[in-house]
């Protein structure tokens, strides 16, 4: 069978994939009943688990947010079709209704989303005070 070569980006995949089962089988770990996914990945079924070969299939097939999704509502002008939300987290064409979540963000951030989300959530409701604030004095 032939295998194609690995490239370093590949290489290192498989061998954070490696470690992390590594990790797994430790006796602190197993206290915990930690353990990988034992699911197969369908396109990677004919490999051997845990082989350097089902990891490089598996990066290749394996996709997740982990639950740190981004970007389905990016903040932006207008006048660009992709974007959903303006600087007052606003719902381009609507009404009132504002988007207060990790979706804002354009790109994907190299950290987790926590911090990040808690900034926009604190900036909506500074917006939202402000707002309130000047429709009390219209008595609406």
């Amino acid at each position: 069978m032939y295998v194609r070569p690995i490239n370093k980006k590949q290489l290192l995949q498989i061998e954070g994939a490696k470690f992390g089962y590594a990790l797994s089988q430790t006796r602190s770990m197993k206290r915990y009943n930690a353990r990988i996914n034992e699911l197969r990945i369908p396109n990677c079924k004919h490999l051997v688990f845990l082989s350097d070969d089902y990891w490089r299939c598996a990066a290749k097939h394996y996709s997740m947010t982990i639950y740190h999704p981004v970007g389905t509502c990016k903040m932006g002008p207008a006048g660009d079709p992709y974007n959903v939300v303006d600087a007052k987290l606003l719902v381009h064409g609507l009404l009132n209704l504002r988007v207060v979540d990790a979706s804002i963000m354009p790109h994907v951030p190299t950290g987790n989303t926590n911090a990040p989300v808690i900034m926009i959530a604190e900036k909506a409701a500074d917006l939202i005070k402000e707002c309130w604030k000047n429709t009390n004095n219209l008595n609406i």
